[in-house]
């Protein structure tokens, strides 16, 4: 659903479920899908789904710790490439069916 949502709002797919790990000790993470826009901006995406807004919702459940850990997959990410683009972090919110697409959800720092 929000793969499809974002494809028909101009967004290609680049990569789905992109995957790092840190070792037998320490999480790694993964990033739902990274998109590119038009303009060539790379656009790393966290889907979350929940059944209703309860304890705040799908977009609330991307708390602090879950961005770090997009951040640190995201430039693990960005040293496989030659040059790196400009990026966003968004966030596909489906709540009990109702899809909301935060564009620029949060930053890097």
């Amino acid at each position: 659903m929000a793969l499809a949502h974002l494809q028909a709002h101009g967004l290609r797919l680049v990569q789905r479920n992109y995957r790092v790990a840190r070792g037998p000790a320490a999480r790694g993470g993964e990033i739902d899908l990274v998109m590119r826009e038009r303009d060539g901006t790379l656009v790393f995406v966290e889907v979350r789904a929940r059944g209703g807004a309860r304890h705040g919702g799908a977009a609330a459940s991307v708390g602090v710790a879950k961005r770090r850990r997009l951040v640190w997959v995201a430039q693990q990410y960005l040293r496989t490439l030659p040059a790196p683009p400009p990026c966003r972090f968004d966030v596909v919110a489906i709540d009990d069916g109702q899809l909301e697409w935060l564009r620029g959800a949060f930053d890097a720092g």
